[in-house]
C-alpha cells in the first residue's frame, strides 16, 4: 500500500518540475530534494511513491535523491543554537527557556539534472534552485544524502 501524503507529495514535485521544463523536450535523469527531519516525510515511502508518479512523464525512470535537513532550533533565552533531536525537544537543555525552531521542516526541490542530448551524454542543471548549500555538486548513489 502506497502512502497517500507521500504520493500527494510525489505527483505536486513532478508537475512542477514538468511545468518548469515545459517545451523543452529533456529527460529528467535525477532529482534532488531538501527534506527537514521535521517534515513528516518518510523518505522510503517517497522514493516508492516518486516511481509511480513518474510513470509515463519526462521524470520517468530518474533518480531521486534526497537530502535530510537535521532539525535545529535557537534558546529564546540564552541563545544556545542546538539540535532538537527526534522527536523534538522545544526547551532549551541550558534554561529551559523555550526554543524557536531555526530548520528542519523543509521540503524543497534543490536541483534537477536533464540530458542535454549533447552526443558525450553531458547533462545540464536545470532547476527552480541552485546547487546545493551543501557546495556539492555529485550526485551520490546512495538515495538519501544527510545534509547537516
Amino acid at each position: 500500500m502506497t502512502p497517500v501524503h507521500e504520493l500527494s507529495i510525489a505527483v505536486a514535485v513532478v508537475e512542477q518540475v514538468e511545468e518548469a521544463l515545459r517545451g523543452q523536450g529533456s529527460a529528467v535523469e535525477s532529482l534532488t530534494l531538501r527534506i527537514g527531519e521535521l517534515a513528516g516525510v518518510v523518505p522510503e515511502a517517497l522514493d516508492f511513491s516518486f516511481g509511480l508518479a513518474t510513470e509515463g512523464t519526462a521524470l520517468a525512470g530518474a533518480r531521486l535523491l534526497i537530502e535530510t535537513v537535521e532539525a535545529r532550533a535557537r534558546c529564546d533565552g540564552c541563545g544556545r543554537e542546538a539540535p532538537t533531536g527526534m522527536p523534538p525537544v522545544l526547551w532549551c537543555a541550558d534554561c529551559g527557556s523555550t526554543l524557536t525552531l531555526l530548520g528542519g521542516r523543509e521540503l524543497e526541490i534543490v536541483r534537477v539534472v536533464v540530458a542535454d542530448g549533447s552526443p558525450d551524454g553531458g547533462t545540464t542543471h536545470r532547476g527552480p534552485r541552485a546547487a546545493p548549500a551543501t557546495g556539492r555538486t555529485d550526485d551520490q548513489e546512495t538515495s538519501h544524502v544527510p545534509h547537516r
